[in-house]
């Protein structure tokens, strides 16, 4: 499949969605968001499909809010503001929802700068790979006086704690992509020329993995940050007592005993 912004591009059972739009550095303009949640749809049908690479093409990731189109309209009984939530609310929050959901592992290939909204579409994939060029940019505060977005203040104060998640947001420094990996924000930071190939290949890696996993470990991190430890405990209790009766971990015993890989089934 392929539009005018985002082209979804297959190698064996990982899928690539590839921001098209490297001229103005993939910014997240409607079109790229209702072309990104059809491909989310299109992995999710294809259950042939077990793991998705996000990157951009040229030499940005993507920049962020276009800017250039965020401008009151003559005769719009609604305000910017208005108008702005009313988007997020029907489009760029179900994006980052569909990624979260997504029955697959989930790979940002990180090329160049991600600004703005870009950071916390990037930050929704399960492992982020930055390229020695990434850096990380949150102009919110500092140049607009508004608020991250797209689950950015979410993921950011979970991935790098409340200190750093701070500073970093109210000075608007960047961040670079070898300096996310110390900070915890990225698994891995590797040579540009690299990037797409060792994204894939960590993709196909988690493509292995039995077709509920990364669900699971979604939904057991997320209940972490709320449960207190008893609760967290309980709740671990309660998935073993699920998980244990399935035939994947009957796979994954039969593979330890006969000292091979586990072979799960598709999802």
């Amino acid at each position: 499949m392929t539009s005018a912004c985002i082209r979804l591009e297959r190698e064996g059972d990982i899928a690539l969605a590839i921001f098209d739009n490297p001229a103005r550095l993939n910014p997240l303009t409607e079109e790229l968001q209702s072309g990104l949640r059809d491909v989310l749809a299109q992995v999710r049908a294809d259950r042939s499909m077990r793991a998705l690479v996000l990157t951009g093409e040229g030499k940005g990731f993507c920049v962020g809010a276009d800017l250039s189109s965020m401008r009151p309209e003559a005769g719009d009984d609604l305000s910017l503001g208005q108008r702005t939530g009313d988007t997020m609310e029907r489009l760029s929050n179900r994006l980052i929802t569909d990624l979260q959901e997504l029955p697959v592992p989930v790979v940002t290939a990180v090329n160049g700068p991600t600004a703005g909204a870009g950071v916390g579409l990037a930050l929704a994939a399960d492992v982020v790979i930055a390229a020695r060029s990434a850096y990380f940019y949150l102009p919110f505060i500092p140049r607009l006086g508004i608020l991250p977005d797209l689950g950015t203040t979410w993921f950011l104060e979970r991935r790098i704690g409340h200190a750093r998640a701070m500073a970093l947001t109210l000075l608007g420094e960047r961040l670079s992509g070898e300096q996310a990996v110390q900070w915890g924000l990225a698994w891995a930071c590797v040579d540009d020329a690299a990037l797409r190939q060792e994204a894939t290949r960590v993709a196909h890696r988690l493509a292995l993995l039995p077709a509920h996993g990364v669900l699971e470990v979604r939904r057991a991190y997320a209940a972490a940050g709320a449960n207190t430890l008893q609760a967290q405990l309980a709740y671990e209790r309660e998935r073993q007592r699920e998980l244990i009766d399935r035939p994947e971990f009957a796979e994954g015993v039969r593979a330890f005993l006969e000292k091979r890989d586990p072979v799960f089934p598709d999802r």
